[in-house]
């Protein structure tokens, strides 16, 4: 909090000394009063002391055969008494003043009370209302406090599962993982194994190729040699051994094609096996 401004420091200290001096105002207003009323006295008892000697002066004969207005005691008190009521005449003027003042005050008072009671019904009201709103938000406050701790539950909950689903991820990608391994191992067999029947079938195909050029060879050097030589006879017997040799060979050949080196089947008689395992 900002310290007071000098100006709020003079007002306070006024303030205090005003209510330091109103305290003793009342003592102070008896007693100007009462030295009023001995100022008032000692005059009345001067004057009546100085009518006294003026009598004895004169002699008793004199206040005792004069008059009112002659005498000069009873002058001088007569003037003691109206001096005594002109005062208590101011007296009563400033009591029905300060009577007015008071029944001013007390209206005003009455008047700043009613605007208190007013401000305070009003106060109440609010007061009334704020106690039903800090009610209702209590209430508000506890639904919400019931509210959050059963959503804390629910994410304790998906933790959890969360948890629970992202060790089941992880396994399945480890599972995953080894069955594209093996996948990629089976695939690598099953293309070597493949890789070797193609090529023992180019084997075979060459080989297959090879006998056929030679049995063509032999078929072609056969079908030469018996349409440009004619067959030799000796002692009338015909000659056919060259033809029979021929014949021998090529059936050597033709069965030499159907068995291939290695002793395998031809490849028109082996079957494909086309499972990707190999």
């Amino acid at each position: 909090m900002a310290e007071p401004s000098w100006q709020e420091q003079l007002r306070l200290r006024l303030v205090e000394r005003n209510a330091r001096e109103a305290t003793f105002k009342p003592i102070i207003e008896q007693y100007r009063r009462l030295a009023q009323q001995t100022k008032l006295l000692k005059e009345r008892n001067t004057s009546l002391l100085r009518a006294v000697a003026a009598v004895k002066a004169s002699g008793g004969n004199a206040a005792s055969s004069g008059t009112l207005e002659e005498n000069p005691v009873l002058t001088a008190f007569t003037q003691s008494l109206e001096l005594q009521i002109s005062s208590l005449r101011d007296e009563l003027a400033a009591v029905y003043k300060t009577h007015g003042q008071n029944a001013q005050r007390l209206l005003a008072m009455n008047e700043t009370l009613r605007e208190r009671e007013e401000m305070s019904r009003v106060e109440a009201e609010n007061l009334r209302k704020a106690k039903e709103e800090i009610t209702v938000l209590r209430r508000k406050v506890d639904q919400h406090g019931e509210l959050m701790s059963e959503k804390d539950r629910t994410v304790q909950i998906l933790h959890d599962e969360i948890s629970t689903l992202q060790l089941e991820l992880g396994q399945i990608d480890e599972r995953n993982q080894t069955l594209q391994k093996d996948n990629a191992k089976l695939l690598q067999r099953w293309l070597d194994a493949k890789q070797a029947e193609a090529n023992k079938l180019n084997e075979a195909n060459e080989y297959y190729e090879t006998m056929r050029s030679r049995d063509q060879a032999v078929v072609n050097w056969r079908n030469g040699t018996s349409s440009d030589t004619p067959p030799a006879t000796q002692n009338g017997v015909e000659h056919t051994q060259p033809s029979s040799t021929a014949g021998k060979g090529l059936e050597k050949e033709e069965s030499r094609s159907t068995m291939p080196k290695d002793n395998t089947p031809s490849p028109s008689s082996k079957t494909m096996d086309l499972n990707p395992n190999g």
